[in-house]
C-alpha cells in the first residue's frame, strides 16, 4: 500500500498528533520550516478553490479581501504565514487578533506582517469588509471552554454572511470528541493538517467543520507507525480499502456453493417490506445462494420480487410473525455460511432470535433482532456465543442494548468501542458518520454519507448487503470488521450517488437498492 493511501486512512487523537510532531521536531525538523510548508500548502489551496469572483487581475479563487483570525499559538502562526503569502499575491489582507501574548514564533510573524503594512485589529467593531475569513485562532490542543471576550467575538464572526476557512480544526471544537467548548467557529471549509483528527468523524462536529480536506505535509510514515503501534487502530475506510475487500474478481472456476449461502430471517404480515428490502440488498452483494425465511403468508410475495432466492415459508403466529423455522429437509442452520436476522420480524418472533443466537453460525442482528436481544440481556447473551456476531443498531437500539454505555449520541466512536469490548461482538453504530468497532478496540469509520439515507428501510438494505458479503467471505481470510466496513461504505456510496441524481428527498429504500451496483460500475475494482 502506498504511503499516501496509508496516511489517508489514519485517524488520531490530539495526544497522538502531539507525539508524532514531537518525533518530527526531535529528528531535526525546525518548527519554523514546518510552519512555512504547511501554510504554503494552505495558501495555495485557498487560491485554487472556486468560484467567488475576485477583483480584476487576481486569480479566480475565493475572493480578493481576506480577513485572518490569529490566535496566540502555532495555529495563529500558520494563519500569519498564510496572510503574508496572500498579501504578496495581491490580496487585500487584514488581521484580527484580540490577544496580548503569543508564542515566540507567532509573535515574530505578527511583527513581520505589521512591517508589511497589513492592518491588525483587536476588536470586532473595527473589522473591515472581506470576502473570506481564515480561522487560525486555536488548533488541536484546545481543551478548555472558550469565554468572553473571545467567545462573543466568535459568535459575532459566525453571524457574518461570508465563508470561513479553518486551519486544522474549527476553533472551539474538542479534537477528540467534537464537543463544542462553549462556542466554536462554524467553518465553511476546514483544512485538516497532516493526519485526520477524530473530531471530524463525530456527528456533533459535522455542522462546524463544513467541507473537510486533508493537507498532507509529508509526515514520515515511520513516525506515525511508531506512535500508533500499541494503540487500538482508528481508520477511515477509503474506496481503495473497501474495494480491495470485495469478493472480486471471482476465480475463473467456481460455483454457487463456493460463493456463500446466506440465510435471511425477516418479515411479518405487518412488515412485509422489510423482508423484500433485505433480500434486495443481499441480491446486490452477489452471494451465491440466498435463502429467505418468512411467514408462510408472505412466500408468494417474496417469490415475485426475488425469483432466484429460495423462499422458505414458515408457520406463523396469529399476529403474522414467524413462529417456527421450517427449513427444507436435510437442511439446518449449519448449512449456511452466515445468517442475518431481524428486519420486520416484530418481537413476537423472540423464539426464532433465541434459536439463531444459540447457533454456531456468523450472525448479523438488526432491527427487531436487536430489540429481542436487548430483552434477553445483550452482554450476557453475546458472551455465550462461540461464533462471530455483528450488531447494526441506530442510537435508540444501541441505548436499549447497552444502557450503561452513555456516549452513543455524543461520542459514537467511544460508544461503539465500549460496546464491542463488553459484548465481544462487532458493533456497527449507525449515524451521520458510522463507527464500526471490534472487540479488540479497533475502529473503522465511514467518513462520507448523506442525510438521504435517513429513510425507513435503508437499514434493511444494509443488513442484506452485509449478510451477502459475510457469507461470501466465510471461506476467505478477510476480517469480519473489514467486511462490515466495506458493506457500510458501499451502502453509503449508493446513497450519495442516488442523492446526486434524485436529490436527498428522492432516495427511498427501494430506490437505494437500484444504486448499489451502479456504485461499482463507476469505480475501478483492484
Amino acid at each position: 500500500m502506498q504511503r499516501q493511501e496509508k496516511i489517508s486512512q489514519v485517524i488520531v487523537t490530539a495526544g497522538q498528533m502531539r507525539d508524532i510532531e514531537d518525533r518530527i521536531f526531535a529528528a531535526g525538523m525546525p518548527v519554523v520550516a514546518l510552519m512555512e510548508k504547511v501554510a504554503g500548502l494552505i495558501a495555495r489551496r485557498i487560491q485554487e478553490i472556486p468560484p467567488i469572483p475576485c477583483k480584476k487581475g487576481l486569480p479566480q479563487s475565493v475572493g480578493s479581501r481576506v480577513g485572518i483570525l490569529v490566535g496566540p499559538g502555532h495555529n495563529g502562526g500558520d494563519a500569519l504565514v498564510v496572510a503574508r503569502e496572500l498579501h504578496f499575491r495581491g490580496y487585500e489582507v487584514w488581521i484580527y487578533s484580540p490577544f496580548s501574548k503569543f508564542k515566540e514564533l507567532t509573535s515574530q510573524h505578527l511583527q513581520y506582517a505589521q512591517s508589511l503594512g497589513i492592518p491588525i485589529y483587536q476588536t470586532i467593531e473595527q473589522l473591515p469588509d472581506s470576502d473570506l475569513l481564515i480561522d487560525g485562532l486555536f488548533g488541536y490542543g484546545l481543551e478548555r471552554n472558550l469565554t468572553d471576550p473571545i467567545a462573543s467575538a466568535i459568535n459575532q464572526l459566525n453571524e457574518l454572511s461570508m465563508p470561513i476557512y479553518s486551519i486544522d480544526l474549527p476553533s472551539g471544537l474538542h479534537t477528540n470528541t467534537g464537543e463544542v467548548l462553549g462556542t466554536a467557529i462554524r467553518a465553511t471549509h476546514t483544512f485538516c493538517l497532516g493526519l485526520w483528527k477524530l473530531a471530524f468523524f463525530q456527528d456533533r462536529a459535522l455542522e462546524y467543520v463544513g467541507k473537510a480536506e486533508l493537507i498532507d505535509f509529508d509526515i514520515p510514515l515511520a513516525d506515525v507507525e511508531a506512535v500508533l503501534k500499541d494503540a487500538p487502530s482508528i481508520k477511515r475506510i477509503t474506496p481503495a480499502t473497501a474495494l480491495a475487500t470485495l469478493p472480486l474478481p471471482r476465480p475463473p472456476v467456481t460455483h454457487k456453493y463456493k460463493e456463500g449461502h446466506l440465510l435471511l430471517i425477516c418479515g411479518s404480515r405487518r412488515y412485509a417490506g422489510g423482508a423484500i428490502l433485505t433480500g434486495l440488498g443481499a441480491r446486490a452483494s452477489g452471494v451465491g445462494m440466498l435463502s429467505i425465511a418468512v411467514p408462510e403468508s408472505l412466500k408468494s410475495l417474496l417469490v415475485s420480487h426475488l425469483p432466484e432466492a429460495l423462499i422458505v415459508g414458515c408457520r406463523e403466529t396469529e399476529s403474522g410473525a414467524i413462529a417456527q423455522l421450517q427449513l427444507p429437509e436435510k437442511t439446518d442452520l449449519t448449512s449456511f455460511n452466515a445468517i442475518a436476522c431481524g428486519p420486520g420480524l416484530t418481537r413476537d418472533a423472540t423464539p426464532i432470535v433465541q434459536e439463531v443466537i444459540e447457533s454456531d453460525r456468523p450472525l448479523i442482528l438488526d432491527a427487531d433482532g436487536l430489540n429481542i436481544l436487548a430483552q434477553m440481556g445483550a452482554i450476557a447473551t453475546l458472551k455465550k456465543r462461540l461464533a462471530v456476531t455483528v450488531l447494526t443498531p441506530h442510537t435508540g437500539e444501541f441505548q436499549r442494548l447497552f444502557p450503561d454505555v452513555t456516549d452513543a449520541i455524543h461520542d459514537t466512536v467511544k460508544a461503539a468501542q465500549e460496546a464491542a469490548l463488553q459484548s465481544g461482538a462487532v458493533v456497527l453504530l449507525k449515524g451521520a458518520r458510522t463507527a464500526i468497532a471490534n472487540p479488540q478496540g479497533g475502529i473503522w469509520m465511514i467518513t462520507e454519507s448523506t442525510p438521504a439515507l435517513a429513510r425507513g428501510g435503508s437499514g434493511d438494505v444494509l443488513t442484506g448487503l452485509l449478510g451477502g458479503l459475510l457469507a461470501q467471505a466465510a471461506t476467505k481470510q478477510i476480517s469480519v470488521e473489514d467486511i462490515v466496513a466495506t458493506a457500510a461504505w458501499w451502502h453509503s456510496q449508493a446513497g450519495i450517488l442516488a442523492a446526486q441524481e434524485r436529490t436527498e428527498l428522492g432516495v427511498d429504500a427501494f430506490t437505494l437498492t437500484q444504486y448499489l451496483l451502479k456504485v461499482l460500475s463507476l469505480v475501478t475494482i483492484p
